[in-house]
């Protein structure tokens, strides 16, 4: 499959970074150089990547088992193994998923995934722009927003920074939610690990086009302004319902993302 024509192959991509993270193929050298450094700086990287995909598929089971059905998840990026629509229909057959991205290479690869699944599919768009999102034929062909639907912010707010005023972003999108609906977010946090925080942002700040901005607890927790979250709160990656205790281990703030999943009241 050839790439999109728009796709830049001189600067690194968030998404494809992620993606070589996770041990993808959906990646060009110059991301690769890019998570290499990053690595360098930060050897547990990788298994960070790890556990915030791990999160997102317990997330998933989570909210097949409050009865949950339609999925929209922001900033999906490549597709990889263990995707929302993987997880969920495996569940639950017949569950509907609209994934958003703006990278080219990301909705180019998800159409080609997608081509043989009637009940999910991708959307290119903004995730900054809720009405864009909300108004896609995608959303109205696939999800009923008058019914509870998931909002995954999966590993996407560190990329909006406060000048695109991501709590209004989220009251946007709330606000189209039915209630019953929940809200699952991971997000970089500078608690941890703030040794290495500063130092891997400005890595992203000058390399990528989506700078990072680590977020204290207090700031993440404010993301979930409307609804109630569910327990354990709000949580270092794998302390999020664990399947076993040895995934949490002795230090669960190594992992420097909090996580958490919220209710719509």
């Amino acid at each position: 499959m050839s790439e999109p024509d728009e796709v830049d192959l001189e600067k690194p991509n968030a998404a494809r970074v992620y993606d070589y993270y996770l041990g993808g193929s959906h990646n060009f050298a110059v991301d690769r150089q890019m998570g290499d450094e990053a690595i360098a700086m930060w050897p547990e990287l990788p298994q960070i990547m790890q556990a915030n995909r791990a999160f997102l598929r317990r997330a998933v089971h989570y909210c097949v088992e409050q009865g949950i059905r339609q999925f929209l998840d922001l900033g999906s990026g490549i597709p990889t193994v263990g995707n929302v629509h993987e997880v969920a229909q495996l569940a639950a057959p017949g569950s509907r998923v609209v994934y958003v991205d703006t990278d080219p290479v990301a909705v180019a690869y998800s159409k080609k995934l997608l081509t043989d699944n009637p009940d999910a599919d991708i959307v290119r768009a903004d995730a900054r722009d809720p009405e864009a999102v909300l108004d896609s034929d995608e959303v109205a062909q696939l999800l009923d927003l008058n019914q509870p639907i998931a909002l995954m912010m999966v590993a996407l707010l560190h990329f909006v920074g406060e000048d695109a005023h991501p709590r209004e972003i989220i009251a946007r999108y709330r606000k189209a939610m039915a209630p019953g609906s929940y809200l699952a977010i991971s997000h970089a946090t500078d608690e941890g690990r703030p040794d290495v925080a500063d130092e891997h942002a400005d890595l992203y700040r000058q390399r990528t086009a989506t700078p990072m901005t680590f977020r204290s607890r207090s700031e993440i927790g404010a993301f979930f302004d409307g609804f109630e979250l569910v327990e354990p709160g709000l949580v270092f990656l794998p302390e999020w319902r664990p399947v076993s205790p040895s995934e949490v281990g002795d230090n669960p703030e190594r992992f420097t993302a909090l996580v958490g999943v919220g209710r719509r009241l």
